[in-house]
């Protein structure tokens, strides 16, 4: 379990849940309980607002145009900007490429490294990986002859480092982990891998989707080379999210995509590119998502990131103790070290099936995968239910998870 130090002010949830207007809805004519928080946050009214006022008063492409309209989307644009990168506590403004998503910037840094790879060299991957940070890795390996590898772990979903220190070489060029496992909640030890990629030459990129909604990366301190996250993860829209490089990677790679914004000049016998960001975001960006990017990053850090892993953590022990209560229910992922994620099953009863009478009673979880299908291939099993919890939860929520699963074990048994 994830250990905070105390002592901590607790959150007033009931006041925070009145910032979230679809936590007022009901479903199948219960009230909702909204258990897939791993997939995606809610959104609360103020970055609602944000994107109301966005589309209400100053629509307009931005960079481009001398008039007020487009003057006033820039301002507010580059304003999300500076506020992700102190965020994050990038360097440089420039360091700061807003994306469509995590994955958009997987992709951007694995297209920039088929320049770099050749045959003989090794990429390493975790087994702890969400689909896109394995399969734009291995498509990297088919395009520039080099090896994909695999960080293994254990039973307990914890990434068996000493092994990793044996697949560290002079080839290692890349590697490549989720900072928390979405299916797990296993948050890796992603300060002692940067390290040691580091001391043999090697790049290394984390993927932060999951970690975000959680806790406040410092991208200085660990020494990341790229690190990559999502908005709607964050209490933000979809569609929008992060690429963060170090300037001298960045200024290394080659661009993603052509088009509008990415150039400084463009004739029929050559191109030159544009400067850092705007070299990797052609096109008309998601304009109104990367404001409300910003607006959902001032809004969670007004609420206190210690505050809320505290207060996750308490409804993570509480979840798991009321859950390994009921007989038959066995947990994966007990990692020392987890955020407030819970993947279980129920002896002889298929995950699918507890979602869809979990659904019947209002309460929303993941059941599947989890775009994580290697995970499951470890434990031998088709898949889980997963919940996860945010700070806008509540522990009498948890009871009605509990009340849930028994209904469906007597139901389905």
């Amino acid at each position: 379990m994830m250990k905070i130090n105390a002592p901590l002010q607790t959150l007033n949830v009931e006041k925070i849940r009145k910032d979230f207007p679809i936590l007022l809805r009901k479903v199948n004519g219960k009230p909702l309980v909204y258990f897939d928080n791993a997939a995606t946050s809610q959104t609360p009214q103020q970055v609602i607002d944000v994107i109301v006022d966005y589309y209400s008063n100053y629509n307009a492409n931005i960079h481009r145009g001398v008039h007020t309209l487009s003057q006033e989307a820039t301002d507010k644009y580059e304003h999300a900007r500076d506020t992700i990168q102190r965020h994050f506590n990038a360097k440089h403004k420039h360091e700061i490429i807003l994306t469509s998503g995590t994955t958009h910037g997987i992709n951007l840094v694995a297209s920039g490294f088929s320049s770099f790879l050749k045959k003989g060299d090794e990429v390493l991957v975790s087994a702890l990986e969400h689909h896109s940070n394995i399969v734009p890795w291995q498509m990297l390996c088919e395009r520039s002859g080099a090896t994909l590898r695999v960080i293994p772990m254990n039973q307990e979903g914890e990434l068996i480092l000493s092994e990793y220190d044996k697949l560290l070489s002079d080839k290692t060029k890349l590697v490549f982990v989720n900072h928390i496992s979405n299916a797990l909640g296993t948050i890796n030890p992603i300060e002692e891998i940067i390290k040691k990629a580091h001391n043999v030459g090697a790049a290394v990129l984390v993927d932060g989707a999951q970690a975000c909604p959680h806790l406040k990366p410092d991208v200085q301190a660990l020494d990341v080379d790229f690190y990559v996250t999502s908005a709607h993860k964050m209490c933000g829209p979809t569609g929008v999210g992060m690429l963060y490089g170090k300037e001298e990677w960045l200024k290394k790679l080659p661009p993603y995509q052509g088009g509008g914004e990415m150039i400084a000049e463009v004739t029929f016998e050559k191109t030159t590119y544009a400067d850092l960001p705007h070299k990797f975001e052609a096109g008309t960006p998601n304009i109104c998502g990367g404001i409300a990017f910003g607006a959902a990053v001032d809004y969670m850090n007004n609420i206190g990131f210690d505050a809320i892993a505290k207060y996750e953590h308490e409804l993570l022990v509480y979840a798991t103790q009321k859950l390994l209560d009921i007989h038959g229910l066995k947990i994966y992922g007990t990692a020392k070290n987890k955020t407030s994620v819970i993947s279980f099953n129920l002896d002889g009863i298929h995950p699918y099936d507890i979602g869809t009478i979990l659904d019947k009673m209002g309460i929303a979880v993941r059941t599947g995968h989890h775009c994580a299908q290697p995970i499951m291939d470890f434990y031998q099993i088709p898949g889980t239910v997963r919940a996860s919890f945010a700070f806008y939860n509540t522990k009498e929520e948890i009871d009605k998870l509990v009340d849930g699963v028994k209904k469906a074990q007597r139901m389905l048994t």
